[in-house]
């Protein structure tokens, strides 16, 4: 390893994981929007590979919490997760080294594939994720430990909960242009107590993207377990639709949504209790992942800033509105 071409904290952790292991090459991992964790994959002189994540920020808790969802996931779900090879949430910087999966990443094949596959792959989703918020737990919470015999919360009420989770987003925008949308998103989900805390406790993988999915024709997985939390399971519904299938470019393809709804019936029964009644509260608090991001949005879209801008400005007033 050339430690002239690799990053200081990267060293560390490749130092501590594998002290005695030579490396061959240490790669990007590909795009993220998280700047509080550097993930690289590594190549190693024997010609195997692995992934490495650091918490940049030297905040180990995200660690502790991914290794236990793992740990659990594994054990209770019928979902695909990464192999933990080397973990350490105590040291500087906590790390995290996982295998490959043997699946590909659903961002990586969407392209390729023709419309009923992507029919067939949405089902999939859809079971896959009613699979996980099949773990049913009595209170809502923070994952902060545990492992394959169970899961340690800190608990309270999915409001008190969806506020946190609000402002772990917030630390995590990477523009303040949009700040003031914080703060009145969190008064729209107060306003809505009753309606929010009325929702299931289940356990929610928390960011179910493209690129976090892993499938093959039979099987399919979720990696980047660190947001992963006991919410609601319509949230975590709303948010895979969106984040799958929803554009404000493009109209929203009723086929594909289908499918990933009749994915999760397959499993679930039925969709998540009060989904579309909880629905708006979700889609103020969704936005806020463009209106904090608005650099990185603006860097990828063809419009001007100020077109990107006066979107944003209008969409969270009218979804603002709603649930005031």
């Amino acid at each position: 390893m050339n430690d002239d071409t690799v990053d200081e904290d990267i060293a560390a952790a490749l130092t501590s994981a594998f002290p005695e292991r030579e490396i061959e090459e240490v790669l990007p991992a590909g795009p993220s929007w998280n700047d509080l964790n550097e993930t690289v994959r590594v190549e190693f002189a024997d010609g195997q590979s692995a992934f490495l994540k650091i918490a940049a920020d030297e905040d180990g808790s995200r660690i502790t919490r991914e290794c236990a969802v793992i740990d659990y996931v594994d054990t209770y779900c019928n979902v695909v997760v990464p192999t933990v090879i080397a973990s350490e949430a105590a040291s500087e910087p906590p790390y995290l080294v996982t295998a490959p999966m043997r699946e590909r990443s659903l961002a990586s094949q969407w392209a390729e594939l023709r419309r009923t596959e992507r029919t067939a792959a949405l089902r999939q989703v859809g079971c896959a994720l009613a699979d996980v918020n099949s773990q049913e737990f009595d209170h809502h919470g923070h994952i902060v430990d545990g492992d394959s015999d169970g899961l340690v919360l800190d608990t309270g009420s999915w409001t008190t909960i969806l506020v946190d989770r609000i402002e772990m987003m917030r630390e995590l925008a990477s523009s303040d242009r949009f700040e003031q949308y914080y703060d009145e998103v969190i008064e729209g989900v107060k306003a809505n107590r009753e309606r929010l805390d009325l929702a299931p406790a289940t356990l929610a993988h928390g960011d179910p993207a493209m690129p976090n999915i892993f499938r093959s024709e039979t099987t399919l997985g979720f990696v980047d377990w660190e947001r992963a939390h006991i919410g609601d399971p319509a949230k975590e519904l709303h948010r895979a639709q969106n984040q799958l299938l929803e554009s404000r470019n493009l109209d929203e393809d009723e086929q594909l949504v289908a499918a990933l709804h009749d994915g999760y019936r397959q499993r679930a029964g039925s969709l998540p209790t009060g989904l579309d009644d909880r629905a708006p509260i979700y889609d103020a608090v969704r936005l806020l992942g463009t209106a904090g991001f608005f650099d990185k949005v603006v860097e990828f879209s063809d419009e001007s800033p100020e077109e990107v801008a006066t979107w944003i400005e209008a969409e969270m007033t009218e979804r603002l509105s709603a649930i005031r």
